[in-house]
């Protein structure tokens, strides 16, 4: 049973996500090499938001529960924020590497588009990110014991898989907005994009009421998705063209 939960949850947790990286990006040696310097990025960004955290947990009164309820939300939009401030500056760095690019390319352009460094960079971010939150649960999963047996959800696993699978989807739909906005030069769109960032990351702290945090975050998660679609070029004929080469 308790296998069956772990490759239960991991491949509804990474499934989607592992099938996006075979079909878009393993076939291109490029887009492996933004997806690894990605996950760096959000790696750095997390280590220096938990250092933060530790910081602040070390010099406040650890037997205050109120108070240490209270730097781990901090700790939390310390996170996010880095991660965003992160986001940017990757997208400066993709950016003079595509300057680079297109310079040696024989026709003057780069092998690879915005729109292309968007996607990957947000499903690096994403992918990197829901290993790091769910990999522990994974590792509980496998046994011994039984999630429920004293009075708590038997759930659990399940709504962190979940959970998981729409991180991964809403970083890279994050990217993809964040880097539009980067190019079109639109501040109130990345200002969107980190305050959907915090709202999700606090619904969080709703647990173990997975109701009242998994609805929400996948109704926000169909909301960047079609944010997403509009801000990489998308549109209603779009749409017609793919479902008539489909056919």
């Amino acid at each position: 049973m308790a296998l069956a939960v772990f490759f239960g949850c991991t491949f509804v947790a990474f499934g989607p996500a592992l099938s996006l990286f075979i079909l878009t990006i393993a076939v291109d040696p490029l887009k492996v090499i933004i997806l690894v310097a990605g996950s760096f990025f959000w790696l750095v960004s997390v280590l220096l938001s938990s250092l933060i955290w530790f910081i602040s947990v070390q010099i406040s009164n650890k037997n205050d529960a109120n108070l240490q309820y209270g730097l781990l939300i901090f700790g939390a939009a310390v996170s996010v924020l880095l991660q965003e401030t992160f986001r940017y500056a990757y997208y400066r760095l993709l950016k003079k590497a595509d300057e680079g690019l297109a310079t040696i390319s024989e026709d003057g352009r780069s092998p690879i588009s915005i729109q292309q460094m968007a996607y990957v960079s947000g499903f690096s971010f994403g992918i990197i990110s829901g290993v790091f939150s769910v990999i522990n649960i994974l590792a509980d999963a496998i046994g011994p014991g039984i999630v429920g047996v004293h009075g708590d959800s038997q759930y659990y696993f399940l709504t962190s898989a979940f959970l998981t699978m729409a991180i991964v989807f809403l970083h890279t739909f994050w990217g993809i907005v964040f880097f539009a906005a980067c190019e079109k030069r639109k501040p109130l769109h990345i200002i969107g994009v980190v305050l959907s960032h915090l709202v999700a990351s606090g619904l969080t702290f709703l647990n173990p009421m997975y109701e009242a945090s998994l609805i929400p975050i996948y109704i926000i998660t169909l909301g960047m998705a079609l944010w997403a679609f509009v801000a990489a070029g998308g549109n209603y004929q779009n749409i017609r063209k793919c479902l008539a080469c489909a056919r």
